[in-house]
């Protein structure tokens, strides 16, 4: 019987800033993913069985707001605590010549993995995501400030309960083209409503948000001198193409692919088309080892 990522063990890696959770699939190079705010690994659900087959597929719940465990007090939320975070993650598994894959928020804390701590990295992957002066993106700004409001998330997360309201372009509603699952919405809400530490988590994630930390990341993209993969939605209503196209001129060694019929959520919209690029992309280092042994 096939097990599906939903059926696959949680796993818990300890880290010094708390515990995180985590799915895996396959076996072989690490490819580990990297989702954004308010969502979990189950962003991965469509994508993770496809690339498992040739692959390790590492897909955690990190603390963008969806997690089921908060960080210890104190975490490190920042965009740079964050990499350092990702980097403890690969270094607790001993992850090694790693496909670092990350969309939405979660790009950004990539782009700050590869200038910052890119050791055990192989590629980088780069769906539609925070970039340059994006990050936020415009219209989640006033969260910022919301967020330094005690109770300001709660009240925000209590808002999110009826069903019209996931769907508005402040929540879910333009992340993708069609709409997302009931079931997978409660679940990467639940969390925040239920633990005040997941809030504290939100907040100390949202304050730490700014276009410095992806710009000064930008400033050294020419440092990364491995593979890079730009998959850009020409349809993505946050982080519009001309970003792709600006990453992919920046980084060294970079190509833009395009992921039509889509929005931010790529992994939603068009798994097959996300998990094929990914794979292939994978492949190519894989090849010029086995060349040269």
């Amino acid at each position: 019987m096939t097990i599906t990522f939903e059926q696959s063990p949680v796993q818990e890696a300890r880290l010094p800033q708390g515990t995180i959770r985590y799915r895996e699939m396959g076996t072989g190079e690490p490819i580990l993913l990297v989702h954004g705010f308010m969502v979990n690994g189950l962003l991965w659900r469509k994508v993770a069985p496809r690339l498992a087959a040739d692959f390790r597929v590492i897909a955690p719940d990190w603390p963008m707001g969806s997690h089921p465990v908060p960080l210890g007090p104190g975490a490190d939320l920042t965009p740079s605590g964050f990499a350092r975070l990702v980097a403890d993650f690969m270094a607790e598994l001993d992850l090694r010549n790693v496909t670092l894959v990350g969309n939405d928020t979660g790009g950004a804390m990539c782009q700050l993995v590869a200038v910052n701590h890119p050791e055990r990295l192989c590629l980088l992957g780069l769906t539609p995501c925070d970039a340059y002066d994006h990050f936020p993106p415009p219209l989640f700004r006033p969260l910022k400030a919301i967020a330094r409001i005690p109770g300001g998330i709660r009240v925000v997360i209590a808002s999110l309960r009826p069903r019209p309201a996931q769907r508005l372009p402040i929540s879910y509603g333009w992340t993708t083209k069609r709409p997302i699952e009931d079931r997978i919405l409660d679940a990467w809400l639940a969390p925040a409503r239920r633990d005040a530490g997941i809030r504290r988590d939100i907040a100390a994630l949202l304050r730490g948000a700014h276009p410095r930390h992806t710009l000064a990341a930008a400033e050294r993209f020419g440092e990364f001198r491995r593979p890079v993969l730009i998959a850009w939605a020409p349809e993505d209503k946050f982080f519009p193409f001309e970003y792709g196209e600006r990453l992919a001129a920046a980084f060294p060694d970079a190509r833009l692919e395009v992921i039509e019929d889509s929005r931010t959520f790529v992994s939603e919209d068009q798994p097959e088309r996300t998990a094929q690029l990914i794979a292939d992309f994978a492949r190519e280092p894989a090849r010029d080892r086995a060349a040269t042994t």
